[in-house]
Parts: structure tokens; C-alpha cells; sequence
């Protein structure tokens, strides 16, 4: 790995170490507990689910209406990195602003936390497209995996943090574990913005178009909307990758944004599932380094089926727990495929892309993401209340994860690891 990831790919990678921060500490973690017990407090459990799904679905909405847009904009105007960086801002002071929102009210809570998942799904998509400026075909799977390994370490890190204020109040100077949770909005917005100056000061466009060209850029960027059907019929075996991707994400980012909350409506406390969130931070660090060199030797798509494989197993076993350990043994093996299947995925993706387009097919790959996790959390949070039996919605997953490989198995393993 040393010797595939140069000082570029390094400063680009450790954008994945800021940012995690936030999918770890705020989308999987804090917000969730702080939504049931504090925003939503006396509301019954399926309701604030539901709540939950809702808001998470809103925001995945509203990406993806407008991601391939962004992303011919960037495209054409040489400013990836410069959307990038104006995503991020969003999203740092919108977390930096969930600290104010005061008990009972949920409803601003959600309006918050929505406009900070759209600053941060929004930065992703520039940061996906810049792979393509920091890497080559050849060391694509490796730059993508060491990204996402550093984004686990970087956001457990601060997550232990975290958890120590939330477990440890008095010994920061704080009077309450809740008011340790709001806290530690604040202390991810400082860490995203922090960690987000490698990128800003070492990582330069290679594909930039000249300046003149920025306000067409941004005339026509809206019009790439009406556009991407008619570009991804061009593209079949990229059309099919991303029906697969469409599916199989959907449970990947529901497990991720609503996993705290199933816990809770389990009946597990809040220390045993956060420790378990900590958990999955620590083994999806070498397990997500392990898919990348895996990657070398079997495949991308091999690697991503494996994931595939390991999610219905967690889906299955995620039904039936009913003891603590059980729930940790959830977590190792989120944190063994989680880290693999993504990394995996915008990797094997940026091999079937044209490279000079890399911004707006990364609009339409975060764009299948965004709307799968407008479908996911609401799916499951539907599941749960119209049922009232959380496990049912979790089983139910399934469903995505089979019809996600079964699609990704169409893709010719030669389209992507270029084998005879």
C-alpha cells in the first residue's frame, strides 16, 4: 500500500478521515440517540423511527434530485475540489448548529440534520470524482480503499472521544451525558473542517477547464438532468452496474442510519450501542485495507459480491438477536464488509466511466445512492410501525442485497478487471 499511495492520493484520502467523522459520531451515532431520547422524548418508539426514516429519506431526496447537475457543473468548470470544499462548509456549520436545538423539538432537529446530510453527500460526490485525478486504473482500488480505511480510523477515533464524554461527563466539565452528546456535534464540525486542509492545499485538478468556461459551466449544468438517461443508454454495462449499486446500497446506508435507532427499539441501552458503533470503526479499518489488496488478487466485483454474501448473513442474524453479545458480534461484521463493499464500489465504478465526464457519472453514482437511502429508512421504518415488530424490517433488507448482486453479476468481470 506504501508504495501505491503517493503524497496527492494521501492529502485527497484523508478527506475520508474528516468527514467520517460525521457518518460516525452524528448520522450512526448521536443523532439517532439524541432524536429517540431527547428530541423525541415521551414519543413511542416505532413513531420516532419513523420520524427518523423520514428525515433521512428527505435529505437523500434532495441530493439526488440535483446530484448530476453538480456534478456537469464541476465538471465543466474545472471546480470539483472548489464544490467540494462549499459542500463541506454546508455541512460543518449545519452540524456545528444541531448543538442549539433544544429538547422537544424535533422538527428543527430534523431540518438541521437534513441540510447537514445534503452539505456532506454533496462534498462526496466532488470527493468520489477526484479519485480519478489522484489515482490510475491501475492503483484505483488501492487509493479507494486506503480513503475509506482512513475514514474509519480517523472518525473512531474522535468517536471514542466521544464516547468517553457521553460515558464520562464530569471529567470534561460537562454536567450530563446528553449535553456531552450535543457537544460532540460541535467537536465533529471542528475535526471535519480541520482535516479537510490536506485536500484544500495539496490535491490539484488534472482534467480543469479554463475559467472562460465556468459561467456556461453553470448555465448548463441543470440541463444534465434531462440528459442522464439518454448518457447512461450509452453506457450499458454502467447503466447495469448501477441498478446493482442501487439495491445493495439502499442496505448498506440503512443499517448505517438507522442501526442505532433498531437497537434502541430492541431494548439495548445506549452504552452497549454506541460501544458496538466504536466496535465497527476498529475492525473495518484492516478489514477495508484487506477488500482493497483482495481486491488485486480476485476483483472488484468478486470483492463486492463477498460483501454482498456477508450483509445477508448480518441481515439475517440482525432478526434474531436478543443478547448484547449478539449485537457485537452485528458489529464486527458490519465493520468487516462495510468499508469493503463502498471502497469496492467507487472504484470498480471509476473503471467503467468515461474519465473526462468522471463529476457527472459520479452525480448519477451518488445520485442511486441518495435515492436508495430514500427508499431504505423509510422502508424500514414503515416495516416496524405498520407491523410493530422492528426485527420484521431488518429480515426485510434481504430483499436488496439479493436483488443488488443479482444485477452486479450481468456486469462482464472483463468490463471490470479487464480479464479475457
Amino acid at each position: 500500500m506504501r508504495k501505491r499511495i503517493d503524497r496527492t492520493a494521501a492529502a485527497w484520502a484523508f478527506y475520508d478521515w474528516a468527514n467520517s467523522a460525521f457518518s460516525t459520531t452524528v448520522m450512526a451515532g448521536f443523532f439517532p440517540l439524541l432524536f429517540k431520547q431527547y428530541w423525541s422524548a415521551g414519543v413511542d418508539a416505532t413513531e420516532s423511527s419513523y420520524r427518523l426514516g423520514v428525515a433521512n429519506s428527505l435529505s437523500s431526496l434532495a441530493i439526488a434530485l440535483v446530484a448530476p447537475a453538480l456534478g456537469a457543473m464541476a465538471d465543466a468548470g474545472g471546480a470539483r475540489k472548489r464544490f467540494l470544499l462549499a459542500s463541506a462548509a454546508i455541512g460543518i456549520v449545519a452540524t456545528a448548529l444541531l448543538f442549539l436545538v433544544g429538547s422537544g423539538a424535533w422538527t428543527t432537529a430534523a431540518v438541521v440534520y437534513v441540510i447537514a446530510v445534503i452539505g456532506f453527500s454533496a462534498s462526496m460526490i466532488f470527493y468520489d470524482a477526484l479519485l480519478l485525478d489522484v489515482s490510475t486504473p491501475e492503483t484505483s482500488d488501492y487509493v479507494s480503499a486506503y480513503g475509506f480505511a482512513l475514514g474509519y480510523l480517523g472518525g473512531g477515533l474522535l468517536f471514542a472521544v466521544n464516547i468517553l464524554m457521553y460515558r464520562m461527563p464530569e471529567s470534561f466539565g460537562l454536567n450530563d451525558s446528553t449535553t456531552a452528546a450535543r457537544w460532540s456535534f460541535l467537536t465533529v464540525a471542528a475535526w471535519w473542517a480541520l482535516f479537510s486542509i490536506p485536500l484544500a492545499r495539496v490535491v490539484r485538478e488534472r482534467r480543469a477547464s479554463k475559467t472562460s468556461e465556468r459561467p456556461a459551466a453553470l448555465k448548463s449544468g441543470f440541463r444534465a438532468l434531462g440528459d442522464t438517461f439518454r448518457n447512461l443508454r450509452r453506457h450499458r454495462f454502467v447503466f447495469l452496474f448501477l441498478l446493482g449499486y442501487w439495491f445493495y446500497i439502499d442496505g448498506v446506508h440503512t443499517i448505517v442510519r438507522m442501526g442505532m435507532d433498531y437497537g434502541l427499539s430492541l431494548g439495548f441501552s445506549a452504552g452497549t450501542l454506541i460501544v458496538a458503533l466504536l466496535m465497527i470503526q476498529f475492525v473495518g479499518f484492516p478489514a477495508t485495507i484487506a477488500f482493497g489488496k483482495m481486491a488485486g488478487r480476485v476483483g472488484a466485483r468478486t470483492g463486492i459480491l463477498i460483501a454482498i454474501v456477508i450483509y445477508i448473513l448480518i441481515c439475517a442474524w440482525g432478526y434474531r438477536i436478543q443478547n448484547a453479545w449478539e449485537f457485537f458480534v452485528l458489529a464486527g461484521g458490519i465493520g468487516l464488509a462495510q468499508g469493503g463493499i463502498n471502497s469496492l464500489s467507487r472504484s470498480l465504478y471509476s473503471r467503467l466511466i468515461p474519465a473526462d465526464e468522471s463529476g457527472q457519472f459520479f452525480g448519477y453514482y451518488n445520485t442511486i445512492g441518495r435515492f436508495s437511502a430514500v427508499l431504505g429508512p423509510w422502508f424500514m421504518g414503515a416495516v416496524g410501525l405498520a407491523t410493530g415488530n422492528p426485527r420484521l424490517s431488518m429480515l426485510a433488507l434481504i430483499l436488496f442485497f439479493v436483488v443488488g448482486g443479482a444485477f452486479l453479476l450481468r456486469v462482464p468481470r472483463q468490463e471490470v478487471e479487464g480479464t479475457p
